[in-house]
């Protein structure tokens, strides 16, 4: 096996992900579903030779202690990729996810640009992308820093593992620290932005207690922390945040979160109805002042009624997405039925049963009609 080859050819295809295992093919991701690349298996030659070729030095130590590591490949003529490496029934695994070079802006990625566009001029505040493995959310976050980048002057701070996209200075100066090269965790490096007088910090993923409580005192001190969280929908992102804490400070964090949250956007990508590739679908949660009391008080559950008609801020629930993506003509009936997470409530909107007259935002988010 040319691993080059195989890197080249899941570019050509477009994939989004290459998975590697000792005994069998090569396989890619093309817009959601898994499909083999030839019939030749990888052998265990193979996989050391690849092993030697995409896993630098410093993270070979981390392989040898921890049995699996993450980091970055790039190659000139091939492109860039996120590596995982792992051992599975005593043998190396690889699953590489390939990160564009170009940074898709907003209205190319099928996001709402004005909401976006206010969310990234934000001066301060927590702005959180959410999703399952392989939803976006590191192309989303990309695209509002390059935004910010092209429009504003502004100091920016990434803390990443690793790091993803690649930034040039434009208007902003932008710092990208990798975990393991660049600092040791994510709570040091948040802890030491500090006092590196950024005016937004990036954090790749908010995986522990520490970095959510940093992350949340950084939004606190006046800074636009954007970061990533592996829930599904705005309920369960604020869930997760307060249970990453223990039971006796949750009226605390209640209270915090609804200070600094400004916005909460949920993704899933939907395969396209006529052609290749996949759009997405969204929950925004904007922090309106209904919201933030729900917040503070622990009224979680009700936080979909509140997103559901407070399109004139800005939200949208999944349902209202997929539907209007239905609309467009950009997906299918049974696949906006097969992602939402309420079908009965999807059918009433296709049967045009549904509180609110409208799924079109209105014009306070600077909508252009």
């Amino acid at each position: 096996m040319n691993i080059k080859e195989v890197l080249r050819a899941m570019v050509q295809l477009r994939s989004s992900d290459l998975f590697l295992k000792v005994g069998g093919p090569p396989r890619v991701r093309v817009d959601g579903a898994v499909r083999q690349l030839g019939t030749t298996p990888i052998t265990k030659e193979d996989m050391k030779d690849a092993f030697t070729l995409l896993v630098d030095e410093h993270s070979r130590d981390g392989f040898k202690k921890n049995h699996e590591c993450d980091t970055a490949f790039e190659e000139d003529d091939i492109g860039r990729f996120r590596v995982n490496c792992f051992m599975q029934r005593g043998n190396i695994g690889f699953v590489l996810r390939h990160v564009r070079s170009d940074i898709p802006d907003f209205k190319t990625l099928g996001l709402p640009v004005e909401v976006f566009e206010r969310l990234a001029m934000l001066r301060r505040g927590l702005v959180l992308v959410t999703g399952i493995t392989g939803s976006g959310k590191s192309t989303t976050l990309a695209s509002m820093i390059e935004f910010m980048n092209r429009t504003t002057s502004r100091h920016i701070i990434t803390v990443e593992d690793p790091i993803e996209y690649s930034y040039v200075d434009d208007r902003c100066i932008i710092n990208q620290r990798e975990v393991g090269i660049d600092t040791r965790d994510f709570k040091s490096a948040l802890r030491n932005a500090m006092r590196e007088a950024p005016d937004v910090i990036l954090v790749g993923e908010m995986r522990d207690l520490e970095t959510v409580n940093a992350a949340i005192d950084a939004a606190e001190t006046g800074h636009l922390v954007l970061s990533t969280l592996h829930t599904i929908n705005a309920q369960q992102t604020m869930e997760r945040i307060i249970n990453f804490f223990p039971p006796y400070q949750h009226n605390l964090i209640r209270m915090q979160l609804s200070m600094v949250f400004q916005g909460v956007v949920s993704q899933r990508l939907v395969p396209r109805k006529d052609s290749a590739g996949r759009v997405p679908g969204l929950e925004i949660m904007i922090a309106t002042p209904t919201i933030k009391q729900m917040i503070e008080e622990g009224r979680t559950p009700e936080l979909y009624t509140a997103i559901r008609d407070s399109e004139h801020f800005g939200c949208m629930t999944f349902n209202q997405s997929l539907f209007k993506l239905y609309e467009q003509g950009a997906i299918t009936r049974e696949d906006a039925l097969s992602t939402s997470d309420n079908p009965d409530e999807m059918e009433m909107l296709f049967r045009g049963i549904q509180r609110g007259a409208s799924t079109s935002l209105l014009p306070s988010m600077g909508v252009k009609r």
